[in-house]
């Protein structure tokens, strides 16, 4: 009769190591993810052209983020001022990411468009290739003030060809450059503004950068917020924007502070983040 000792040892020696194996990957779960926070991520070469990432806990390949750009009248400005739009987002959300950005600015030698735009263009695709790392979705909100708030639409509107942006928020952005209050004003703030564009440029090309001129009826939902007496941003800057997206059947909301100017605290920076809340849980 054959030994069957070895074998019937090796035999059990299998079955324990297979048990082990079965009892250890039911142990082992995943560990849900812990908030994370990344300082002046660089997307491109220049010293502006970074930006910071928060990521919440728990979060997964479903959470949305929401970039938030600047003011600053396209040649000032920076991220660090937007900060308490960040902590705003933790306090209320739970599952969004936020992505607080700085771009280069503009001067003699720099002209705000296409150069601020194609930082965007950097930014969403440098999120977009880091999706699985950061987990995050690869769909995105915008929240904009005034120069941050142009540019955030007129990404979303004009460049965003993949449909990526779910929702856009303006306070304060100037929308429309061939308006007559843009074209006409004589004040030197205004001109200056309407200078960086290009003191004489054609119609067509002050068209190709105004947020106004490049929506259409597939254009991300959009809340707007203005000041009745801001002396930058003339009015008809967000009555004429809520005209168009309503003519256009883009989902909207708009909101005019009569007696504010370009920025507000107080009962009506209060309104602002409850409406803005309730957009944000909607459309994004």
């Amino acid at each position: 009769m054959p030994n069957l000792k070895p074998i019937i040892f090796n035999v059990l020696i299998l079955f324990f190591v297979l048990s082990c194996s079965n009892n250890d990957s039911e142990v082992i779960t995943e560990q849900p993810l812990e908030y994370l926070e990344i300082l002046n991520v660089a997307y491109g070469t220049d010293t502006n052209q970074k930006f910071d990432i928060y990521l919440p806990a728990n979060r997964n390949l479903n959470t949305k983020v929401i970039v938030i750009v600047h003011g600053g009248g396209w040649s000032a400005g920076d991220k660090n001022e937007m900060n308490g739009f960040v902590d705003l987002i933790f306090q209320e959300f739970e599952n969004i990411a936020v992505v607080n950005m700085n771009y280069r600015l503009a001067d003699e030698n720099n002209n705000p468009y296409p150069m601020q735009t194609n930082d965007i263009s950097s930014v969403i695709e440098y999120l977009k290739t880091n999706q699985n790392e950061y987990v995050i979705d690869n769909k995105f909100g915008f929240i904009g003030t005034s120069a941050g708030a142009h540019l955030s639409m007129l990404w979303s509107y004009a460049l965003d060809t993949n449909n990526s942006v779910n929702m856009v928020c303006s306070i304060v952005g100037p929308t429309n450059f061939t308006d007559s209050a843009y074209l006409n004003n004589t004040n030197p703030d205004i001109q200056e503004i309407i200078n960086l564009y290009g003191i004489n440029a054609a119609i067509e090309f002050l068209e190709e950068v105004s947020p106004y001129h490049r929506v259409t009826s597939s254009s991300p939902a959009t809340i707007l917020f203005y000041g009745g007496q801001d002396p930058l941003v003339p009015i008809t800057q967000g009555i004429d924007m809520r005209d168009k997206l309503d003519e256009l059947g883009v989902i909207h909301e708009f909101t005019l502070y009569e007696n504010e100017g370009h920025g507000w605290e107080g009962v009506n920076a209060l309104d602002t983040w409850v409406k803005l809340k309730a957009f944000i849980n909607n459309n994004l």
